[in-house]
């Protein structure tokens, strides 16, 4: 089995279907250039016309409007003009924009392999129309190619016509829902612009549009239905309403799979609701909720029970939340999500909500990830000059039964703060310190750590030797080109330096690191992501004396999901073309888990006290009980519907789990999981630990 999925994997990579255009679309005044300047004529020919046609309707003119508009247009087989779509509130401007491209003389069509085709364009626009004008250029960064290459390549084909589109939340100061395969593609666009910051996630769309067109590159994949139900279904949000100066959407929500590992029927049946909108242009929100039952592999179930919290609910679901016994073998578990989003300036963004978290450019984070269930957190984000400053304050608990009181689970806090600086156009450094405490004493959230540039550490001894947990890390990217970028984390929860130079293992050097790099449209296959990733965390990081200072939230590591005492090597590959898309995973590792029966501490589980450890010195990754861990997945599917992301998809995911010694609770155990569905896709949910 691990053959075929090492062989799926390796087949991702070399997926090579690109073809090249032989001969651009040729209009008036173009007729001599030779094919090597005709895509730069048509282009500033096209831009020029364009643009001296436009007579502005009174409506923008008296709002003052500014910004810039993205036209996607299309030449046809028999040299017609036609608009497909254009990003701007005002219908007027759309239709006087139509109404210039329906009187642009014919031009003779584009080519490829001597035969009519059709070619689409992005044409992008300042308003007011005195301002600098870009033009189609491969230069420009809205596009939905770098180059705005043909669609279709066969002659054959037909260009797909989109319908109307305006979404809304691509102009919001919404987030943009982080799931690891949609920002890979994403982040072609963001991380190769000027002065960007990528480590925190989810991205604000005002942060986005500024570099990427969300419109044009959903424009482009808009099936032609006409009725309604057809048009809702794979295009469109179910309800929109817009007035002046609001406007709210509304979805339903489903995550609906079954499947087989091993012996087990696995399923999930979720359904849900989501309710976005904006009062004005500087205030948005958002609210899901979730529904849902599910009986999943073997090795997640007997995790999510491991985790179970105090109060009799036999599990909690990872990344999800508490859940109740459904049936004979299942879980039900529902999950609420939702903030507000605020950004009152060109530097600030402020948000109050429910949900998750993520600081890293890689798949996995050290300092903090998606992984844990979703929390109350406060955030802030000021950005200016070369610098994103992160500020966060979530509300966390401890859900175990020995620090449970009276039915209520313990209540901690965490403050951290993040600095983002571009110290070049090519390399970002980043800052970041953490700290969580509880309510002892009665001290509640701790006034000291409201502060938003003090320096949590200082603030930490001043509380008491207890008062809390800090700890600090470090991060950097580097983008070699448009291709390539490299970053790394290194995190220290606590270290020696005497010890360190002495190189004896010493317990207390707590730290973890990781290291990898991206490669964007690769082997020059457009849509091809491919990543490697190295992660890796000492024994006892992230834990504490006091075991209700862990890094953790609701029984889950708060940063990677395997906690501590590993390393680990990722490999991962990501491939969309037009609606369907494939997406590939490798995770091999170590771990070293606690030895059933001995009452001392390996390092590797970040809730139990550090002080029963095993040793002093001489502590190494992968002690205790050594486990070896290969997990490969492999996923393919189609995109039913570019607004809501409702996918349509098919998996494969294998799994050994191979310990060292094996014990009543502790199995070496193999599972292959195949399984099929129709989800909403918002959000990352793995099982690869």
């Amino acid at each position: 089995m691990k053959k075929y999925i090492l062989s799926a994997f390796l087949l991702m990579f070399s997926i090579i279907t690109f073809a090249q255009l032989e001969k651009y679309p040729v209009v008036e005044g173009c007729e001599s250039v030779d094919n090597e300047a005709l895509k730069e004529c048509f282009n500033t020919t096209v831009s020029q016309a364009v643009i001296a046609a436009i007579k502005l309707p009174e409506e923008v003119v008296k709002d003052n409007f500014k910004g810039m508009i993205n036209v996607v247009f299309y030449v046809d087989r028999e040299g017609k003009f036609t608009v497909l779509y254009a990003n701007t509130p005002y219908q007027e401007l759309k239709d006087e924009i139509t109404r210039i491209f329906d009187e642009l003389p014919n031009a003779t069509p584009a080519k490829y392999n001597n035969h009519n085709v059709e070619m689409q364009f992005v044409l992008p626009i300042a308003i007011p129309l005195n301002a600098s004008q870009e033009t189609i250029t491969e230069e420009g960064k809205r596009t939905v190619n770098d180059d705005f290459s043909v669609v279709q390549k066969d002659e054959n084909l037909e260009l797909i016509k989109p319908d109307s589109l305006q979404l809304l939340e691509h102009h919001s100061q919404l987030n943009m829902s982080y799931t690891h395969q949609s920002y890979s593609q994403l982040d072609y666009y963001y991380n190769r612009a000027a002065n960007s910051h990528t480590a925190v996630k989810p991205y604000v769309y005002s942060d986005i549009e500024k570099y990427v067109d969300l419109d044009a590159q959903k424009s482009s994949l808009m099936m032609t239905k006409d009725t309604w139900l057809g048009k809702k279904f794979f295009n469109e949000h179910m309800l929109q309403v817009q007035g002046k100066n609001y406007w709210f959407t509304f979805d339903p929500i489903i995550d609906l799979q079954v499947g087989k590992a091993g012996s087990i029927n696995t399923f999930n049946n979720t359904r849900g609701v989501r309710i976005q909108g904006s009062l004005g242009k500087k205030l948005s929100f958002s609210s899901t909720i979730y529904e849902s039952q599910g009986r999943f592999a073997d090795y997640v179930n007997n995790y999510a029970e491991s985790i179970a919290p105090a109060g009799g609910n036999p599990a909690i679901i990872p990344g999800r939340g508490i859940a109740k016994g459904f049936k004979k073998d299942a879980y039900d578990y529902p999950v609420a999500t939702g903030y507000l989003s605020y950004t009152p300036n060109k530097f600030l963004n402020v948000q109050f909500g429910h949900d998750k978290n993520f600081i890293g450019d890689g798949y996995r984070s050290m300092l903090l990830s998606e992984n844990a269930s979703p929390y109350p957190f406060f955030k802030v984000n000021t950005k200016f000059w070369k610098i994103k400053y992160t500020n966060l304050w979530m509300w966390l608990r401890d859900v175990r039964p020995e620090v449970t009181v009276d039915g209520v689970f313990k209540q901690k806090f965490m403050a951290s703060h993040y600095l983002s600086y571009n110290v070049t156009k090519k390399l970002n450094i980043g800052l970041f310190e953490s700290v969580i405490w509880e309510n002892s004493n009665d001290r509640g959230f701790d006034v000291n750590y409201l502060n938003p540039i003090i320096f949590y550490r200082a603030i930490e001894f001043s509380t008491g030797s207890r008062g809390g947990n800090a700890v600090i890390g470090l991060t950097a990217k580097y983008r070699l080109n448009d291709q390539f970028s490299f970053y790394s984390q290194l995190l220290i929860d606590e270290f020696s330096t005497s010890q360190i130079a002495k190189g004896n293992g010493y317990w207390a050097n707590k730290s973890g690191f990781q290291i990898g790099a991206k490669y964007y449209n690769a082997f020059n296959v457009k849509n091809l992501f491919l990543q490697a990733e190295y992660n890796t965390a000492r024994p006892f990081t992230y834990s504490h004396n006091d075991p209700t200072l862990n890094y953790g939230n609701a029984n889950q590591p708060l940063a990677h999901p395997w906690g501590a005492n590993f390393n680990e090597f990722i490999g991962i590959a990501h491939y969309t073309k037009g609606r369907w898309f494939g997406s590939a995973k490798i995770v091999t590792g170590k771990k070293g888990f606690d030895i059933e029966g001995d009452t001392v501490s390996y390092g590797g589980d970040i809730y139990r006290d550090y002080s029963i450890r095993n040793s002093d010195f001489g502590v190494e990754i992968g002690q205790g009980n050594t486990t070896n861990i290969f997990i490969g997945d492999v996923q393919v599917g189609y995109l039913i519907n570019p607004a809501t992301n409702l996918k349509l998809f098919g998996g494969l995911t294998y799994r050994n789990f191979n310990p060292e010694t094996i014990s009543t609770n502790f199995d070496k155990t193999n599972t292959t999981w195949l399984s099929i569905g129709l989800r909403t896709d918002l959000f990352d949910w793995s099982f690869d630990f």
